[in-house]
């Protein structure tokens, strides 16, 4: 692993044990085993420190959850609901990552700069989600996107911080196949392809 990944490893892990406050250069240094310094010298400011944080981060998630995102070939949509489900639990499942990138999120309301990295890396997930969703005949593609979006993040906020339980994959799967039930064709007529739960 490279230093770098090792540093932005580190603090991901700290933001989510200790929150914005307990992320500090000399508390990476020491969470890594690195010497005294080392994340100083990779990251000099807090800034950069949270700037490569962040890129970390949305690596990271976009690898986790890029094969959920990938438009598919023709065919039925019903592929598409166990990719999605599939790859919010992984989400889910990575509560350490999750909480991170909350904090992280948090922090870019007040840093123009760390906003910048944070809205490019959400296009990340958005544009291909728009892709996704117009392959399988969407009227509207980049609401559509929005929507799912939204959708995954509100279900992921509400079992890792709200009052919600943790959902099964059999529950994802039925919450994303009633969400995609509104967005995509139901009749052959309608679209490219047609919806169809498996």
């Amino acid at each position: 692993m490279k230093r770098s990944e090792l540093v932005a490893d580190t603090a991901i892990t700290l933001l989510a044990e200790r929150g914005m406050r307990g992320l500090t250069h000399r508390a990476v240094d020491e969470a890594a085993g690195l010497p005294p310094g080392s994340t100083s010298n990779l990251a000099r400011t807090r800034a950069a420190l949270l700037e490569l944080t962040l890129s970390r981060l949305a690596d990271l998630e976009l690898r986790a959850l890029g094969p959920a995102l990938a438009s598919p070939a023709a065919g039925p949509a019903g592929g598409i609901v166990d990719r999605v489900a599939g790859g919010l639990l992984v989400q889910l499942n990575d509560r350490r990552r999750t909480l991170a990138r909350y904090e992280l999120a948090l922090e870019a309301t007040r840093r123009p700069e760390l906003r910048e990295i944070y809205d490019a890396a959400g296009s990340r997930f958005r544009d291909p989600a728009v892709a996704l969703l117009a392959a399988q005949g969407s009227r509207d593609p980049v609401r559509h996107a929005r929507q799912l979006v939204a959708f995954g993040e509100g279900l992921m906020f509400d079992a890792i911080v709200g009052a919600g339980a943790m959902p099964t994959f059999e529950e994802l799967r039925q919450a994303v196949e009633d969400l995609l039930a509104g967005m995509l064709p139901q009749d052959p007529g309608e679209g490219r392809e047609t919806f169809r739960g498996p």
